[in-house]
């Protein structure tokens, strides 16, 4: 009999409470796996964001707009390569529960600093030069059940039109993806024109302007230029990289970072207390085992070993099935989601870093059982029965 034989019999031995065991680890490693999905795709924004991608708010806040001759005066700024600028429309589709993300955009422009944005052939130009047209993302018209031809009214509940009504009817004629799964495709964008014209109110005003530079390189020569341009008028600018405007986003739902090491390193901190006590009861159990080992010449240094792997051994099993779940669900989970958290999934990264987790929370919690194993004096040891 090999010692890989021994571990694994030793593991379990007595049924029930490995099975508790691997139970408690795997519902530890579930919530990490899941929440670690989740982190990573509210996260998407900034690792998707382009380096020489900038973008330009409302000094106060990015909810209060611009002047539109902001954008008419940046776009002549040495170092920009392109620029475009968006509205917020807060959009509902039939009902105010049926939310649809909406921008006015300057399609031209807005396709041209987004280059990662992909349409079907002929429906780019279609976008473009179709006044009432509504590009829709795929993930969106899945949603909705949505196709090119349709003619649908979107309604804001921020915006109202000059005949009292709140409601632009709009034909969509493109649906676009992203390059790769990552990129959002829950959104809709229609014609700053046809939105601005029926405006009662904030005409020719913009919410952000967004600016690709000639290189990463002059993003700060532009950024103080923006701003400088701008300083001590009636609306100030802030300008930053499209990643750290997308983290300040994020913020502003609160520390996501924090309440995921918060309820992540609770229940690592729990499942440690009870692998470790677990584990220290089973080996003091085991105490004449260990003895009659060492007398029949088991070296310490080979025990303590194995003792280790034990541990080891049961972290990983627990660790790899609450990963397995959490992919599982997370798969489960995504298409119906990916209206509004597209992209999601088990990133290769976070089911690595849950495996390294596993073999350092074996090594914690065998740690001391193995050291008292190894200690275990053979005659005190077998004295005792």
């Amino acid at each position: 009999m090999n010692d890989l034989t021994l571990i694994r019999k030793n593991v379990f031995r007595k049924k029930l409470r490995a099975i508790l065991l691997t139970f408690s680890i795997l519902i530890a490693f579930f919530i990490y796996g899941g929440l670690g999905a989740f982190y990573a795709v509210w996260n998407s924004g900034s690792e998707l964001a382009a380096e020489n991608r900038l973008v330009t708010v409302n000094r106060i806040n990015f909810t209060v707009s611009m002047p539109i001759a902001y954008y008419n005066r940046v776009q002549a700024l040495e170092g920009v390569e392109s620029a475009s600028h968006a509205n917020w429309f807060g959009g509902y589709y039939q009902d105010p529960t049926q939310q649809v993300q909406t921008f006015a955009v300057e399609p031209a422009s807005w396709l041209e600093v987004y280059p990662e944005l992909v349409f079907p052939p002929g429906q780019a130009e279609a976008f473009i030069n179709t006044r009432t047209c509504v590009a829709i993302g795929e993930d969106l018209a899945g949603l909705y059940g949505w196709s090119v031809g349709d003619r649908i009214p979107l309604l804001s509940n921020i915006w109202q039109k000059t005949d009292g009504t709140s409601s632009w009817e709009l034909d969509i004629c493109a649906i676009f993806d992203g390059e790769t799964d990552e990129y959002p495709a829950n959104y809709a964008m229609f014609h700053y024109d046809y939105y601005n014209e029926a405006l009662a109110f904030n005409r020719d005003q913009i919410g952000w302007m967004v600016i690709n530079t000639v290189s990463a390189e002059q993003n700060q020569i532009v950024i103080d230029t923006i701003d400088g341009l701008f300083a001590n008028s009636p609306a100030e600018t802030e300008t930053s990289t499209e990643a750290a405007f997308s983290e300040a986003f994020a913020n502003q739902f609160g520390n996501i970072a924090l309440i995921l090491l918060s309820v992540v390193g609770s229940s690592f901190v729990t499942i440690l207390i009870i692998v470790g006590f677990t584990l220290v009861t089973a080996i003091n159990e085991r105490t004449s085992e260990i003895a009659v080992m060492k007398t029949l010449g088991f070296p310490a240094p080979r025990i303590f070993r194995m003792v280790l792997a034990e541990s080891i051994l049961l972290a990983l099993i627990g660790g790899l099935l609450g990963l397995g779940l959490a992919y599982g669900v997370v798969s489960a989970l995504a298409a119906a989601v990916s209206a509004f958290l597209p992209g999601l999934s088990l990133p290769l990264d976070v089911f690595l870093t849950g495996v390294g987790l596993a073999v350092l929370l074996g090594l914690l919690t065998g740690l001391i059982p193995a050291i008292n194993a190894q200690r275990v004096d053979i005659v005190s040891a077998l004295g005792k029965q």
